[in-house]
């Protein structure tokens, strides 16, 4: 099996770790270190990397004023309970940039909103 590890910038590690647990409904933890992290499923896949912008020598991690944060990337997750993911995405947006819709492609429900750094996450009913 091959998975996929996405790593994005963002400005707080922390502060956008706590944030993607929240809304994925995963038990609190705390990043390995301030400038990286990774959210883990309960079985532990990765789900997600956080890397602090600048942190290190990577090229397109260096500063998210060389592009908008996002551009270009779609972050999608699926979850088992779509109501208390919505109630949650709720709590933690002050507004959702696409209400509860019905997808005609996957005929799955899913709603959309933006991290703390401006990324656009899509959250859709397993």
């Amino acid at each position: 099996m091959r998975r996929t590890w996405t790593i994005i910038g963002v400005r707080d590690v922390a502060a956008s770790f706590r944030w993607y647990q929240s809304l994925l409904d995963l038990p609190p933890t705390a990043p390995a270190h301030d400038y990286f992290g990774q959210i883990l499923d309960t079985d532990g896949t990765v789900l997600l990397c956080l890397h602090r912008w600048g942190a290190h020598e990577h090229p397109t991690l260096a500063s998210p004023d060389n592009a908008e944060p996002g551009n270009g990337l779609l972050l999608f997750f699926r979850v088992d309970n779509f109501d208390a993911a919505l109630r949650r995405a709720r709590e933690l947006a002050t507004a959702l940039d696409e209400e509860p819709n019905l997808n005609p492609a996957t005929g799955t429900l899913e709603f959309a909103l933006r991290d703390p750094d401006g990324y656009y996450v899509m959250v859709s009913a397993l």
